[in-house]
């Protein structure tokens, strides 16, 4: 075989390996995908799998099927009140009609992401417009996100062929300019409310303290009271027992309390005392028996 027919073969095997590559094309599961014929529209939402196309005249545009997000820029938006708010949020959406989409936006995925935006910043300022600060925050957060997804879905399917499953706030902030006023309020009303609080315990701690007082000077009272009268009843006991005591033996009660007048008058060695010797003072010291 000469150099010509090999090179004739050569050829004709890549054209026709390139016009079988041209041939078949794969749709994957989690794909979307048209196919163009001279750039006009020929076949809508291919299925998954493997397909065939007019080679060279035909060419096929894939699409992402699964859920995407757009990540919308921050906006200012004003409330019912005229209070500014500067709101972050997102979206989650997937391709419903893949004929329009590709006709609204080229099968230009950031086509669709600044729409959708768009139209997420629209409407977050016709709700948020409606609310107050408060419902907008925490109230009626909820009912919020469910009116705009609801609202964007009737928008975008018939203009981007696109279904939002969901719209969400990142973060809901006040401008620089007006949080720190609010700040400043806040801390204000948390004083005041911390002095309230103080206020209202420094006068239930001097209800308290009173009232322990005067228990504590009824309980004293009280036990004094008590502790005079067992005193009382024991000093008349014991001066009944001395008395009953002493009456049997009058002389040595006497020489005890004589005992007791010395260990008084010498209980230290520097004690000097001037009496008269023949005193009384020293009866028992005399005589051992107390005579004089």
């Amino acid at each position: 075989m000469s150099s010509n027919k090999v090179l004739v073969w050569i050829i004709a095997a890549s054209v026709a390996a390139l016009v079988v590559f041209n041939t078949f094309y794969i749709v994957k599961e989690y794909e979307r995908a048209v196919v163009l014929r001279f750039g006009a529209l020929v076949e809508t939402d291919v299925p998954p799998g493997l397909h065939v196309k007019i080679p060279f005249a035909d060419k096929v545009r894939t699409f992402d099927g699964r859920t995407l997000t757009t990540d919308a820029r921050p906006e200012s938006f004003y409330t019912v009140e005229n209070k500014r708010l500067i709101v972050d949020s997102y979206a989650k959406w997937r391709i419903q009609d893949v004929a329009k989409y590709y006709k609204a936006t080229g099968g230009q995925e950031i086509v669709a992401d600044n729409r959708l935006s768009t139209r997420i910043a629209d409407g977050l300022r016709n709700q948020v417009g409606r609310r107050t600060l408060h419902e907008v925050v925490s109230g009626e957060r909820d009912a919020l996100m469910s009116e705009i997804t609801s609202d964007l879905n009737s928008a975008v399917q018939e203009s981007l062929g696109v279904e939002v499953i969901d719209v969400r706030v990142k973060r809901i902030d006040l401008p620089d300019d007006v949080s720190e006023s609010v700040f400043d309020r806040m801390a204000a009303e948390r004083e005041e409310e911390a002095r309230e609080y103080r206020a209202t315990g420094r006068e239930q701690a001097e209800v308290i303290r009173a009232s322990a007082d005067r228990e504590v000077t009824v309980i004293l009272a009280n036990a004094y009271r008590d502790a005079e009268k067992v005193r009382g009843e024991g000093d008349a006991k014991a001066t009944n027992i001395y008395a009953q005591v002493f009456s049997r033996n009058p002389e040595f009660y006497t020489f005890l309390r004589s005992l007791e007048a010395y260990r008084s008058a010498f209980g230290q060695q520097d004690d000097l005392l001037v009496v008269d010797p023949s005193s009384d003072f020293f009866r028992y010291l005399k005589n051992s028996e107390g005579r004089k």
